[in-house]
């Protein structure tokens, strides 16, 4: 899909919605402890899906596709955007006390999902999959607020990044 956008010269140009995308994605491994199965399936889920499809327009300007890394850093979420072309980084830093609880309750939500799922209790699996899926949408709706004026998601893209926020908590 194609937009018309303004550049920063006041002329009009034509700018590839399809260009604004991650094409890669990398975690920051030094605070990683050994993950679950269950945790290791979520993450690589989550970004196979991200490098699918998504939505990532920094609101700088630049075009992409994007190489992304995350961290977390005293208890904000670090993310060093660079287009794939050119390789100038980007930082976006977001304060992850806001999303203290929902990822708490995420966690207690999953391992009781997982506990279901491990015992075969199929209708307790379903019940806590609607909680979990609320947190989840919970969680994104919070990122997208709070990327507002840095950084342009869609609903799917922020879904995916919280997962990958929530499997960057897991410290030794």
């Amino acid at each position: 899909m194609r937009t018309r956008c303004r550049c920063r010269f006041g002329s009009a140009a034509i700018m590839d919605e399809s260009m604004q995308r991650l094409a890669e994605i990398t975690l920051d491994e030094h605070t990683v402890v050994n993950r679950s199965v269950e945790i290791e399936s979520e993450r690589a889920a989550a970004i196979a899906d991200l490098l699918g499809q998504n939505h990532f327009a920094p609101a700088s300007g630049q075009t992409g596709p994007f190489r992304l890394h995350l961290a977390i850093e005293e208890n904000r979420l670090v993310m060093e955007v660079s287009p794939i072309a050119d390789g100038a980084v980007e930082t976006i830093v977001l304060p992850l006390a806001p999303f203290r609880r929902i990822v708490k309750d995420y966690f207690l939500v999953c391992e009781s999902y997982y506990q279901a799922v491990r015992s075969s209790n199929l209708g307790r699996v379903e019940a806590i999959d609607v909680g979990r899926r609320s947190l989840h949408n919970e969680g994104s709706a919070l990122l997208i607020e709070r990327f507002s004026g840095k950084l342009a998601i869609d609903h799917d893209t922020a879904r995916r990044l919280f997962t990958l926020i929530c499997v960057l908590h897991l410290r030794a």
